[in-house]
């Protein structure tokens, strides 16, 4: 594998890491949050405003996703000490059903490999094809939080999820 390989469907280019053919990976920037609320809009009814945004672009790991100077996605995690949470991911819904959103989970456990022995998050329990995305890499239940999120009648639990990181 050459040096500017990452793996079988990663590259590292001049503008970023390309995880998939016309997709590049790169750390977001503050000149990224009104993007970042317009895909969280575009997929969730109750998005993350650009407050939050701005905040986790200070206290977290924050990436973006772009097909040319275009986001398309986002991925914010954290990881203290070997424990890491998964805290946002979304695909824009235009560009969902190419594989992008496992592109991004995969990056993700990438970086965190061979430092966190775990990584955590919530999903909401309607939310099947993020359930089946999790579940195919690995995550098991673990939990649920009660009324957790907001929904359009009232609240929704969330699952929560580990993938352990130490198994082969």
């Amino acid at each position: 594998m050459s040096e500017n390989t990452m793996s079988d469907n990663t590259m590292l280019d001049s503008t970023g890491l390309v995880i998939k053919a016309g997709f590049r990976l790169r750390p977001a920037t503050a000149d990224d949050i009104a993007g970042l609320v317009k895909i969280e809009s575009d997929v969730t009814p109750f998005p993350w405003s650009a407050k939050q945004f701005a905040e986790s672009l200070q206290n977290h790991r924050c990436y973006v996703l772009c097909k040319g100077n275009r986001l398309v996605g986002f991925l914010i995690f954290n990881q203290v000490i070997d424990e890491a949470e998964l805290l946002n991911i979304a695909v824009k819904s235009s560009f969902q059903g190419e594989g992008l959103g496992a592109c991004l989970l995969d990056y993700c456990l990438a970086e965190i490999s061979g430092t966190a022995l775990n990584l955590f998050l919530e999903v909401r329990v309607s939310n099947f094809p993020a359930i089946a995305l999790y579940e195919g890499r690995g995550f098991l239940h673990v939990g649920e939080r009660r009324a957790y999120y907001h929904g359009a009648s009232g609240r929704e639990d969330a699952l929560i999820m580990r993938c352990d990181l130490t198994a082969n």
